[in-house]
């Protein structure tokens, strides 16, 4: 077994979509990034590839190649996990932590949780959603900024005995 951990923040700004886990969340502000600028599934990505030792998110998907532009982070999921399972690695559960300090997410965490165990092909029972607020403290707690820390576990794919 092997454990990784991403981490993403982005910045909130006028005009755009808030994008958590795939899921649209209702909020004046979006974050700001050269894809949908999904932190919580730029955080898994980056949880899975490092736990399998193929470095991370900005290696595989760099902010600097026009073909990510707007780019729905789901696809850097599902890809990463294509990638995961031809190398002979499984996904046996994520804790993910989303720190904002608004809006308030007790009310879509079930939604992501479920998106992301959609995504990965776990049951919903084996991926954690937890929202923290920055109280009040440094980007996240002035709500200037999301941010996500995600702790993944893979495992190698069992043998087939055919």
């Amino acid at each position: 077994m092997r454990v990784g951990i991403g981490l993403d923040t982005h910045r909130l700004a006028e005009g755009r979509p808030l994008l958590l886990g795939g899921i649209r969340v209702a909020h004046a502000r979006g974050l700001v990034g050269h894809s949908d600028a999904d932190v919580v599934l730029h955080a898994t990505t980056d949880a899975l590839l490092g736990a399998a030792g193929m470095g991370d998110i900005g290696d595989a998907y760099p902010d600097t190649d026009p073909a990510f532009a707007g780019a729905d982070s789901s696809r850097f999921l599902t890809e990463t996990l294509e990638r995961l399972n031809r190398a002979g690695w499984r996904v046996v559960n994520l804790d993910v932590v989303i720190l904002a300090q608004e809006p308030k997410l007790g009310p879509v965490k079930a939604a992501i949780r479920a998106n992301l165990a959609a995504l990965l092909g776990l049951a919903i029972s084996d991926v954690n959603v937890k929202a923290k607020t920055g109280e009040h403290v440094g980007h996240i707690g002035r709500g200037e900024a999301i941010g996500c820390q995600v702790i993944a576990l893979i495992e190698p794919q069992a043998e087939s005995k055919d």
